[in-house]
């Protein structure tokens, strides 16, 4: 994400002008940096808009196998894309290989890529599965998304404990049964 300085200086402008509007002074010792703060931490909160996701799916012929391959757990940070504010949880990705494996570094890098966006937890869960659909090509695939989210916690219904729960299931997932559930039992 490479902004021009004439680029930056007028997003500056605009978050002391948003400071103003929240009630602050963009000027007191402890806001004077905020601007620049913000534009490194947008920096790197939407680098998933700098990469592609065919980039990182590196698949091998080598050890491919025919049985199911599940990645549990994978934490990940994201921003709604209505409030702006963030929600994190776990991914949970199951694949049936089709004559190829992906480096599970791999998996992480796409939610890392989707991830990373102003984003909605229903559109990133069915990205990150089209994605492993369309670049490596298994039999199929589910994931399972589970996160809470700050524009609930903190604002609006403001409560603490609710969890979000979203799914893709791609190809013989969504055809069989007993696949869809010895991926779900596998990742309790």
């Amino acid at each position: 994400m490479d902004i021009k300085h004439s680029d930056a200086q007028d997003i500056k402008d605009k978050i002391k002008d948003i400071i103003k509007f929240i009630g602050d002074d963009p000027n007191r010792e402890g806001l004077k940096e905020t601007p620049n703060r913000m534009i490194n931490s947008w920096k790197e909160m939407f680098k998933g808009y700098t990469r592609n996701p065919e980039d990182v799916l590196k698949t091998f012929k080598e050890g491919a196998c025919n049985e199911m391959v599940i990645l549990k757990d994978i934490d990940f940070f994201s921003t709604c894309e209505h409030h702006w504010l963030p929600f994190f949880g776990k991914i949970n990705i199951g694949y049936i290989p089709n004559g190829k494996v992906v480096g599970i570094s791999k998996l992480i890098r796409l939610v890392e890529i989707y991830s990373r966006r102003l984003q909605i937890q229903e559109k990133m869960t069915a990205e990150i599965a089209n994605s492993i659909m369309s670049i490596i090509k298994p039999l199929g695939v589910m994931i399972v998304c589970k996160a809470q989210h700050f524009c609930i916690t903190s604002r609006g219904v403001k409560k603490q404990n609710a969890i979000m729960i979203t799914s893709a299931v791609r190809g013989v997932f969504d055809r069989d049964i007993k696949t869809r559930n010895e991926f779900t039992e596998l990742i309790k």
